[in-house]
């Protein structure tokens, strides 16, 4: 009968799981060539990591060479947090994806990596459960609903992180830690305060207190970016530490690096620095306040002022210096400075040059002499010689 490969994938709906804690898995009617039927469950996070494998096997067809090349359709990678709104949402996404994955070249639809993946799994016939936590909640999707694709607009699954160190709560709103606590995070926010729970528990944690269980580096931390993005201070703040700056509601800084646990690196004219995310607002922006819940939190702790900290990682986090952002951030300065001189020069040189030479006076024509009377007597006319007589 030949290898397997699959006709159809029908996309069901999804279901909320709530062990080992609470994440979504999405539900494939997988339609195969022996006209059998299986029912498979997958996250997203493993639905975009199969996408990723999927377009290194075939660089031409994913447009890695020549955009105007790719046939293998497009998948939004996940971001922070995977909601019910945001899953419910990708359900459009992710069923013209795999309609259209099925009817690619065969090379590529009916390759091993796809028929493995979508092949039914032991945990898909019998998931693990615990009998002390509730049943699985199932959203089946509506028959139109598959007509009308929406795109991604939300995070992915929670995702698991260890506390590094004692954490003590200075808010009811906030959550205590113990070192080596697992917590699931279910929102990451920009200002260093994430949202997580823990059994029964949940409340706002300092993201410094917190590391992944995969690694000790940070994907989300991005590389410096010394152009930097101009910012508007919210909220005043006297410096603590000497890394950090002074800074009043209203100046205009840059922001050249973002970091995780809510303390971003700025720079203020020529002086770089430390300041909370928390109290800063992009430039061009709505002009809306600090959010009342942020005025009345204090600015997270940083990840260098933690005291017995211990990783279960052998290397240290990923971390660029203050000295390195300092000293790259002024040879930027410098280097934009004589960028905008050298226009200036050039401009200068120019100008001059297209003075100088319309103050040049042109060259006037010769005179031609004046004829004699005896040449005018033999060449001219009639009229002409008259007036010489």
């Amino acid at each position: 009968m030949g290898d397997p490969f699959i006709r159809h994938i029908e996309l069901l709906g999804y279901e909320k799981r709530f062990y080992p804690s609470q994440h979504y898995v999405y539900m494939f009617l997988v339609k195969w060539n022996d006209l059998s039927e299986k029912l498979v469950y997958r996250r997203f996070t493993e639905i975009y990591e199969f996408h990723k494998a999927l377009k290194e096997m075939f660089p031409i067809e994913s447009g890695d060479i020549n955009a105007e090349k790719r046939i293998i359709p497009h998948l939004p990678a996940p971001k922070w947090f995977d909601g019910q709104r945001s899953t419910q949402n990708r359900q459009g996404t992710l069923a013209e994806y795999c309609y259209a994955l099925v009817n690619l070249p065969h090379k590529i639809s009916r390759c091993l990596h796809v028929v493995n993946f979508f092949k039914v799994r032991p945990d898909d016939m019998n998931p693990v459960t615990d009998s002390q936590i509730k049943k699985p909640e199932v959203f089946l999707l509506p028959k139109d609903a598959k007509k009308n694709p929406s795109d991604i607009t939300g995070p992915i699954v929670l995702q698991t992180y260890r506390a590094i160190a004692d954490y003590e709560k200075s808010s009811t709103s906030e959550m205590a830690l113990q070192a080596g606590d697992m917590v699931d995070v279910v929102e990451k926010s920009e200002n260093g305060w994430w949202f997580c729970q823990l059994k029964n528990k949940r409340g706002w944690v300092p993201a410094a207190y917190l590391e992944p269980l995969d690694g000790p580096d940070e994907s989300e931390e991005q590389e410096p970016n010394y152009a930097g993005e101009e910012y508007i201070v919210q909220k005043s703040y006297t410096a603590v530490e000497e890394d950090e700056l002074t800074l009043k509601e209203g100046d205009t800084i840059e922001v050249i690096h973002k970091l995780l646990d809510g303390w971003w690196v700025i720079r203020k004219d020529e002086a770089t620095g430390y300041y909370p995310s928390m109290y800063l607002q992009k430039a061009g922006g709505a002009n809306i306040s600090v959010k009342s819940e942020l005025r009345n939190r204090s600015a997270p702790p940083r990840r260098s002022t933690i005291r017995n900290a211990k990783s279960i990682h052998k290397q240290r986090r990923k971390s660029i210096s203050q000295a390195t952002c300092r000293r790259n951030s002024r040879q930027y300065i410098q280097s934009r400075r004589n960028t905008l001189e050298n226009l200036q020069n050039k401009a200068n040189v120019i100008f001059e040059k297209n003075e100088h030479e319309e103050n040049k006076a042109k060259a006037q024509p010769a005179v031609p002499p004046r004829p004699s009377k005896d040449l005018i007597l033999n060449r001219c006319t009639e009229s002409t010689r008259r007036k010489i007589l």
